[in-house]
């Protein structure tokens, strides 16, 4: 009952996907999030890459893997994302 509440005051956390590229620091991983976006006027899409930094506290993802994160409290200056699980590993 109580996690409801907690859950219902919160709100939903965002979850994105997408491919780490760099796992070279501590417990901390960089992920990059692809997104297709029109054109505003042509109406093209084309993609659009941001990234993030997000918490790996068991140090698993490996550069290549897909994998979901989600959002957290902030841990440090620019993480706000939380490894979720990894989607697939790399080849």
């Amino acid at each position: 009952m109580e996690t409801q509440a907690q859950t219902a005051t919160r709100g939903r956390r965002k979850i994105r996907v997408g491919k780490v590229i760099s796992n070279k620091m501590q417990k901390s991983i960089v992920v990059a999030i692809e997104r297709k976006v029109p054109h505003p006027i042509y109406k093209k899409y084309f993609r659009v890459t941001s990234t993030l930094m997000a918490h790996d506290e068991k140090r698993e993802a490996g550069v290549g893997d897909l994998v979901r994160v989600m959002e957290t409290r902030p841990i440090s200056k620019r993480k706000r994302w939380r490894l979720g699980e990894i989607v697939q590993k790399a080849k």
